[in-house]
Formats: C-alpha cells, structure tokens, sequence
C-alpha cells in the first residue's frame, strides 16, 4: 500500500495540486454500543445522551441505546435529577424511555457497557448462565482499564449524585471516542 501511495504522490509533484492526508486509524463504521444500568432511569440514559452527543460531534455513523436489568421502570422517562443534569450540559434526554436489557441485545450490539458489576451479573442472568458476555465490559474500564469500577447509582442520593456521575460518564465517553472513533491528522 505504501508504494502505490508513493506512485500516486509522484504523478501529483509539480502540478500545482494541494495535497492533504488524513490518516485515520481505529474507526469502526456502523458501530452499535448499548448503555446498561439496573432501571434505565439514571445512569444509563445519560450515557446514551452523553455518547449520542459526541457521536454528532465527531461525525460517527454509530448507533446507541440504553437498557436496564429490572423491569420495574420500563417506559418511564429517566429520572428528574438524570433530566435536569444532562439539560444543564445542553443534553436533552427527555424521549427516552426505560426498556429492558434483553438476550437478543448481545447479538444486535458491536459494544455493551454496564455500569457496575453487579449489572454484569444481572445480563448475565438473564442471558443464561452459559451464553458469553465477550462483548460486554464495565463503562470505566474504558478511562481505567482493568480497574473494573462502577458509575456509582445516583439513585440513593441527591443531584449532586447525578452530577457525579455524568462527569465519569463523559470522561469513559471520551474514550470510546478515541478508542473507535476517528483520530484525524492533517497534514500539508
């Protein structure tokens, strides 16, 4: 590949012609994440409406849902306090609607993220004790890896919870950008 390259360039020397690379490496097109948590009230939402955002920025053509373990939510819109912290982030999140994680979702998703272990376990559950998790792996292991730490739940605290939580959020974010998404020098 690097000769034809060189051939190329060759024939374009002299000829008046600007010349740009962009190199791209880790892209991954099409790429379908699913954002896990217990309820899909609280952090999973933001999540998918963190990603959502960048996925825009940075001109992706990626896909990303969110789900929760426990069915005691579904339909709901996320909490008020995953509401109000993401709109003062300019998110809006407020059409989604609590779905449950389903078996079918290893199979439809490229990347799953939980939020906690204890979430793994729950995916787990429901998958079937012998149906394999390689493409699930906890969401901070992507600014830590191999820390395995949760997103706390906001659930048992106040707004500043929430808060907390959406910065970690955005941090892992961050990184799956870096990680899959494109990495664009030019050059002249």
């Amino acid at each position: 590949m690097p000769e034809a390259w060189d051939r190329r360039m060759d024939r374009l020397r002299g000829t008046g012609v600007n010349i740009i690379f962009i190199f791209v490496r880790n892209q991954r097109t099409n790429m379908k994440i699913l954002m896990v948590c217990l309820g899909n009230i609280c952090r999973s939402p933001m999540a998918e409406g963190i990603l959502r955002r960048k996925i825009a920025e940075n001109d992706l053509d990626w896909k990303v849902d969110s789900a929760g373990t426990e069915r005691d939510h579904i339909g709901e819109p996320p909490h008020p306090f995953s509401l109000k912290v993401a709109r003062r982030h300019g998110i809006d999140i407020s059409g989604q609607r609590a779905r449950r994680f389903m078996p079918g979702d290893l199979e439809k998703f490229d990347k799953i993220y939980a939020m906690a272990p204890d979430v793994i376990r729950e995916m787990q559950h429901l998958a079937g004790q012998r149906t394999p998790l390689e493409k699930v792996d906890l969401l901070l292991n992507e600014p830590y890896p191999g820390q395995d730490l949760p997103v706390p739940d906001p659930w048992y605290g106040g707004e500043d919870g929430f808060e907390k939580a959406y910065d970690l959020i955005e941090e892992a974010c961050d990184r799956i950008i870096e990680k899959y998404g494109v990495k664009a020098e030019a050059k002249r």
